[in-house]
């Protein structure tokens, strides 16, 4: 299995080539597909959002078998996330994991609505996912500000940011997988405008 870095570097290639128009050739899907019938070594595991315009494999320009991808609306850690991906490390042997957002998020944006002005009873299921996402923007509420644009960027960060930061020091296989065998945890947004991806947390470590 190729370590954190190199499979960080091969996300950036793979997403340079998406947001430029120019995907690598997906090869023998038949061929891939039955050599992958009773195995997998994905190089990256990917806690993305449940988003239509944010598929993991495409974003990155990867092909079967590739990516471990959880997806969940607003990329959040509950009990099942964390133990996908715990699952993945442990049993594929992956030491990448990406928490991924994306500009204009649905879910965050119905969190800053919902904390500013609650204007509807939501079911339980829905409220759950704005719990889970409340900690990491109310903060931002504190000081009002007239440009929402800057407010609803600063709270996707921040959302993702919490998400990695509970997947580092939440599960007590991962934290050590992180001291001993060289796993990282890193939190990256995605463009809707741009196809790009900017990794901006958790770079430091590891």
């Amino acid at each position: 299995m190729i370590s954190a870095r190199a499979a960080l570097e091969a996300l950036r290639e793979g997403n340079r080539r998406f947001a430029s128009d120019q995907p690598r050739d997906g090869g023998d899907t038949t061929a891939r597909r039955r050599a992958l019938a009773l195995e997998q070594a994905p190089f990256a595991i990917i806690l993305g959002c449940s988003d239509a315009r944010v598929p993991a494999e495409i974003v990155f320009d990867q092909g079967l078998g590739d990516l471990f991808v959880i997806r969940v609306a607003g990329n959040i850690v509950a009990p099942s996330q964390v133990g996908s991906v715990e699952f993945a490390a442990e049993a594929f042997g992956t030491r990448l994991v990406v928490v991924l957002g994306h500009t204009n998020c649905g879910a965050i944006h119905a969190t800053l609505q919902q904390l500013a002005r609650p204007w509807r009873e939501q079911s339980r299921n829905l409220s759950s996912i704005v719990d889970r996402i409340r900690p990491a923007v109310e903060g931002l509420l504190d000081t009002p500000s007239a440009d929402q644009g800057l407010l609803e960027h600063q709270a996707v960060r921040a959302n993702i940011r919490m998400s990695a930061d509970h997947l580092r020091h939440g599960s007590e296989v991962l934290e050590e997988l992180i001291r001993k065998q060289g796993l990282l945890v890193v939190g990256a947004e995605y463009s809707l405008e741009t196809g790009m991806v900017d990794f901006f947390d958790g770079l430091s470590a590891g």
